[in-house]
């Protein structure tokens, strides 16, 4: 299948936007990201992510589904470009890529998308997470367990930083995920009557203890410092996970996945 315009120049200006836009500031200022891999880019197809452009280098395919893929993104709209394989490893930020990388238009949700909350609502909320792969783990548990949608309160983490949808594994692109700010965030979950659960060393009350059913908000924090007293001081109950060694706590993503799970347990048990 021709693949459209051949770029065989690192200078060529549709190469350079895609440099400029592992960037925070260039994807803040264009509202633009990048998405690398088959299965993070089919992902964004089935979410009806705006795919502007693909860049492709067929020499790096691994499977051979590819070229279906590639006509579907066209039949999208879509521009193809082809690159080789030396120019597609200076575009990748993979040590194995393999050959697809796609530039996007953000997703640009709101709190109001969530609306009506029945009572099998189950939010994660993420304050303040650092580490790009920690959010995009948080994001792929919530998949998994059907969570209804994860909210980051006062990022630190741009969301289509491409670790973060790396990690995620595409989910970012199939499940709901809002930006907001946590006085607005505060507002609607008290609305909603929607509870929440916060996760904290400085407790008695173990998370498989409580009940995690009905309309419920899990609320992780940083990995340093965890939730702030702000949220803290919110929280209709406070949970910890057992620590037996000498860490007092675990991963901020490894923590949301236990709790995670232990509510989709209680919500699916008979």
């Amino acid at each position: 299948m021709h693949t459209g315009q051949m770029l065989t120049s690192t200078k060529n200006p549709k190469i350079k936007a895609v440099h400029a836009l592992k960037e925070r500031k260039e994807r803040d200022a264009t509202g633009r990201f990048l998405i690398e891999g088959y299965r993070e880019i089919s992902r964004a197809l089935i979410g009806n992510v705006a795919i502007e452009t693909l860049f492709v280098a067929k020499e790096l395919f691994l499977g051979e589904n590819e070229q279906q893929l590639i006509q579907k993104i066209k039949n999208r709209g879509a521009e193809v470009c082809g690159v080789s394989a030396g120019i597609f490893e200076k575009l990748s930020y993979r040590d194995r890529p393999d050959g697809l990388v796609a530039i996007a238009q953000q997703m640009r949700r709101s709190l109001s998308d969530l609306v009506p909350c029945d009572e099998t609502a189950l939010f994660v909320v993420a304050e303040a997470i650092e580490k790009p792969g920690n959010l995009g783990s948080i994001l792929r548990s919530a998949d998994a367990v059907g969570a209804t949608a994860v909210i980051v309160s006062d990022r630190c983490t741009d969301i289509y930083n491409p670790n973060v949808v790396r990690a995620s594994v595409g989910t970012l692109f199939t499940l709901p995920v809002i930006e907001t700010e946590r006085d607005v965030l505060s507002l609607w979950l008290q609305k909603h009557s929607i509870r929440i659960v916060a996760t904290t060393p400085q407790t008695e009350i173990l998370y498989t203890d409580i009940s995690l059913k009905g309309p419920l908000a899990i609320f992780v924090g940083t990995e340093q410092f965890g939730l702030s007293s702000y949220w803290m001081e919110k929280a209709a109950v406070k949970v910890r996970i057992p620590m037996q060694g000498v860490a007092d706590s675990l991963n901020v993503a490894s923590a949301t996945t236990l709790l995670l799970y232990e509510a989709l347990r209680q919500r699916t048990a008979r």
